[in-house]
Order: structure tokens, then C-alpha cells, then sequence
């Protein structure tokens, strides 16, 4: 467990088929930051990653799953960085493996700015029962469920 805390914590991703991983990413910002700034993707940057829900639900569920917290805010991401290649009081990044290629990026481009950079916080990948990462991906295609259950498909030639 991290207990650093930072001032401002930043973590962003699509948030589609809000699930396992996603709630361990927002509860580990949570966990190490007093403002945690959550970037959304938005329809048009989201979108390159095929059928997604829009962005306002994304945002709309991100809202009524942390109904009852404070010290956040949601805003939408039209590139991989967001807030954190121009704000300086940005001092974490909370990230997946997935992501983690992008915190990289980000300071390296702060570097070039004279920016500090961030402490990347990495997670690991919340695995589904058959031992896969749980993923958006999997879930729209109908593999899993939000919480990793393998979904049984019936077999057509019985």
C-alpha cells in the first residue's frame, strides 16, 4: 500500500463497461491523492477503439459510482495526456500496464517543458477467473462479466 499523498493525483482511461480494474485505478488515485483528477476519453478519442458507450455515460456512471466522495473532478480527454503536460501541480500519475507506455510519454514531454515529473503509480491488471485480464474488450465481446466471470456460451451443436 502507497501512503503518499499526493496534492493532486491524475488517472485517466475510456471507462467503458465500468469493471474490476477500473475501480482498483480510481481507488488506488483515491487512495495516495487528496484531488484526484479524472480524465474520460472522449467520443472522438474513445472511439478509436471501436463501439464504446458515449462519453457522457462514461462520465455520468464515473459520477454515481463516487457519489458520496469528494476532492475529484471528470473531465474529457482529447489526447493520451490531458491536464498533465500543462499542469504543473499535477504530482502522480495512477496507471495500468496498458497505460503505463503513455505516463512515460507525459514526462517526457514535461521534462522537455521544464516541468517536474510525475510519479508514475502502476497497478497491476485485475485477472478475470480464467486468469486473463478483465478488459472492456472482453466484456463487450461477451467473454466476461464486469467482474471477471467467465460467461458460459451454449454450444449450437448439441
Amino acid at each position: 500500500m502507497t501512503s503518499t499523498k499526493y496534492n493532486r493525483v491524475a488517472v485517466g482511461g475510456t471507462f467503458d463497461k465500468f469493471h474490476q480494474g477500473h475501480r482498483l485505478l480510481i481507488n488506488k488515485a483515491f487512495q495516495v491523492g487528496k484531488e484526484v483528477l479524472i480524465g474520460v476519453t472522449s467520443d472522438k478519442f474513445g472511439g478509436m477503439k471501436g463501439e464504446i458507450e458515449p462519453c457522457n455515460v462514461r462520465m455520468s456512471n464515473l459520477n454515481s459510482l463516487l457519489k458520496g466522495r469528494s476532492g475529484y473532478s471528470i473531465s474529457r480527454l482529447e489526447d493520451p495526456y490531458g491536464v498533465t503536460v500543462h499542469d504543473e501541480t499535477v504530482e502522480a500519475i495512477v496507471v495500468s500496464p496498458e497505460t503505463e507506455p503513455t505516463a512515460f510519454q507525459i514526462n517526457e514531454i514535461r521534462r522537455e517543458k521544464g516541468m517536474k515529473s510525475l510519479d508514475i503509480i502502476t497497478i497491476s491488471m485485475v485477472l478475470a477467473e480464467d486468469g486473463k485480464p478483465i478488459s472492456s474488450t472482453r466484456i463487450r465481446r461477451g467473454e466476461i462479466d464486469p467482474r471477471g466471470t467467465v460467461i458460459k456460451k451454449i454450444s449450437k451443436n448439441l
